[in-house]
């Protein structure tokens, strides 16, 4: 089988006594070989799995594998190949030889256990003075990635035909090869395989069974930091949800019992408004600083606090006049800064204004024909204009959805011309762009209620609602549904057994939808933190809500990533990114619009009128208090460090070893 072909150097083998060299004629239909002896082994681990294109010429194939098999000093990816059942058939099995890992670690930059049990940034000459380092040393999705960031990395050496094609697709020196591959229609999908074992023990401890803490540390090593650190982060969250709701379910209670009627509606007295309010800005604060800590201690234990990012291969799709680069001294495609800042300034952030003045112009329409349809009620009060008043609504909700879908494309087609090096700041931005627009569509129309409309019960109506049908619908469409399609519509067709070749059923994986990316997870979490952060004031059971679907939605998400989708890639990451950022400035936020609702209320303005202060003064009130409060995060932020002393020191520690191991390299005479 595929898993259990033993390998031997190929200066061993009959073919490399003959030959020399490896060459694709002499294949077979087994993995190719390996050029080291320190990298044989008796089982080879499939990693990923290369579908080809339909009309895929054999020839093509054989010198795709020939070319993922060669050394890198040949140009190739010195990975190990499988090419499937035959030679003219549509996958390629994808593994990596033990020293093909450690090199690539080393380039990422990732940490590792030392023989003292601290965590140091990898060197491939130290290698032998790291802990496992020859048997379990990198978890499976570093492996996978691994592999694909050898792949995403092949660059063709010098003009050259590939076999099979026409000359359109002729590979220029220094282009990215699996980019070209990938637009000739020669490969169609690539994508990481499950391994069946893991995948059921991580499933049986994170969603199966009754237990409330989940595996972060499996999680982590089976579906990589990225996807690690959500949970992490949905994890935390969660449970720092219970101070708000515990305050929220006693104001709600003790406005009940003392009987409070506040602005004619059934809300908390004007002293639950202020306590929750100066709550929700305090704890927005201390949640973000003390996840600060948690995401420092996470990325340490996961080895992915020392990333060397900058300095690895330019990501496919990068593009520029070829040059060395001043730091890393490699022949590679150049791209001034000053012409990506040029680019954003002069045509993303334009672009980007647009679309929002679209969102703004399209709320405005739905409440000019909100009012419109209601005065067509009040007069003809049939059928037909109850019918038209929720007509405001559906176009509404058509027309957001329209213009987030060409919104996306967008965004995707700015970043692509902004052209950034490095594939976080390529997401980095991505998600920015994409971000501010969903904030504008989630926010406005409760920004324009609170501050425009100033209708704090319709406010608080809206939000009630908006908390109860968003969760409703994105359980289901998140879940349930993709649920119902896998049981009845694609799992059918999955049937296997174990006397299935292996090859089939790796082919029954690519039949699963591959894995959307968690930013509609993160907008999930942000949309909720805005909502508690922003507007719990007028509705204090928030974070109750809120905490009951994050109790299920651990689960269902858990469920979702292990059974409803392919295995995603999962680049190595340090933290949560911009999302970090976006928690942070709504945190801000939250100061400001928290001040103007507790200055929206009649009672708290009846009771500065009482003192003689007039509407100036309530004003210029307000904004001392936003102003105090705004200090007082900014001290909160500033006593809480960002990361624990004795992390710092790990840091630090790991930094001067990598310089040292750096000058040892640059001079090893003076070692």
């Amino acid at each position: 089988t595929i898993s259990e072909k033993a390998q031997q150097p190929e200066n061993e083998t009959l073919e490399g006594k003959v030959l020399g060299k490896l060459s694709a004629t002499t294949i077979g239909p087994g993995w190719t070989k390996v050029n080291c002896p320190c990298c044989v082994s008796e089982r080879v681990e499939p990693l990923l799995l290369v579908k080809l294109g339909e009309k895929v010429r054999p020839e093509t194939k054989r010198w795709l594998i020939r070319l993922i098999g060669a050394p890198q000093k040949d140009g190739g990816a010195a990975l190990l190949a499988h090419p499937g059942e035959d030679a003219s058939g549509d996958i390629i099995v994808v593994s990596a030889p033990r020293c093909t890992l450690l090199r690539a670690t080393e380039e990422l930059g990732l940490c590792k256990p030392y023989r003292n049990r601290d965590m140091e940034a990898f060197s491939y000459n130290d290698r032998d003075n790291f802990k496992d380092s020859g048997t379990v040393f990198l978890t499976l999705a570093e492996r996978q990635y691994i592999v694909k960031y050898e792949l995403d990395g092949l660059r063709a050496q010098r003009d050259v035909r590939i076999p099979g094609l026409s000359d359109d697709y002729t590979l220029q020196n220094r282009d990215n090869i699996w980019q070209k591959l990938g637009s000739a229609g020669v490969t169609k999908d690539t994508f990481p395989l499950h391994n069946p074992e893991q995948l059921k023990d991580l499933s049986e401890a994170w969603y199966s069974g009754n237990q409330l803490a989940q595996p972060l540390d499996s999680v982590n090593g089976y579906f990589g930091s990225s996807v690690a650190f959500y949970f992490s982060f949905l994890d935390f969250y969660t449970w720092s949800l219970l101070p708000p709701a515990v305050l929220g379910l006693s104001i709600t209670y003790f406005s009940g019992r003392c009987g409070t009627n506040v602005e004619d509606d059934s809300g908390p007295a004007v002293s639950g408004h202020m306590i929750q309010a100066v709550f929700s800005m305090l704890w927005s604060t201390v949640v973000m600083e003390l996840w600060k800590r948690r995401s420092s201690s996470l990325s340490y234990r996961w080895g992915t606090l020392h990333l060397a990012e900058r300095f690895a291969e330019p990501r496919p799709g990068f593009h520029g006049d070829l040059g060395v680069n001043p730091v890393t001294g490699r022949v590679e495609p150049l791209f001034p800064e000053w012409q990506r800042d040029l680019r954003m300034a002069l045509v993303s952030v334009p672009v980007v204004g647009l679309f929002l003045g679209l969102v703004v112009l399209g709320m405005l329409c739905f409440y000019w024909g909100e009012a419109q349809v209601q005065h067509l009620h009040k007069d003809w009060d049939s059928l037909l204009s109850q019918t038209l008043l929720y007509m405001p609504s559906v176009l509404h909700i058509s027309y957001t959805n329209m213009l987030a879908t060409v919104y996306k494309k967008v965004a995707q087609s700015l970043t692509e011309y902004e052209n950034h090096r490095e594939e976080s700041a390529f997401q980095k931005h991505l998600t920015a762009k994409v971000l501010v627009f969903t904030f504008f569509n989630y926010f406005a129309v409760l920004f324009h209620i609170a501050f425009f409309k100033q209708d704090v019960p319709l406010l608080r109506k809206r939000l009630g609602s908006l908390l109860i049908v968003t969760q409703l619908v994105n359980q289901v469409t998140e879940v349930v549904i993709p649920f119902l399609v896998d049981r009845f519509i694609s799992a059918p067709h999955r049937t296997e057994s174990e006397d299935d070749p292996q090859e089939d059923k790796f082919r029954n994986q690519s039949t699963l939808p591959a894995f959307p990316g968690l930013f509609a997870e993160y907008i999930e979490l942000l949309v909720q933190f805005g909502y508690l952060s922003l507007f719990s004031c007028v509705y204090p059971l928030t974070a109750v809500l809120l905490l009951i679907n994050n109790l299920t939605e651990i689960r269902a998400d858990a469920y979702k990533i292990c059974k409803l989708f392919r295995k995603p890639f999962s680049p190595p990451v340090a933290n949560m990114g911009v999302w970090q950022i976006a928690f942070e400035v709504l945190s801000f936020v939250s100061v400001v619009s928290n001040c103007w609702l507790l200055l929206l209320s009649p009672r708290l303005q009846q009771l500065c009128q009482e003192g003689g202060m007039n509407s100036t003064d309530i004003l210029l009130l307000a904004v001392l208090v936003e102003h105090v409060l705004i200090l007082v995060k900014v001290i909160l932020a500033v006593l809480i460090p960002d990361e624990p002393d004795w992390i710092r020191k790990k840091r630090e520690h790991i930094e001067y070893t990598s310089m040292q191991a750096l000058k040892q390299q640059v001079n090893p005479a003076a070692f």
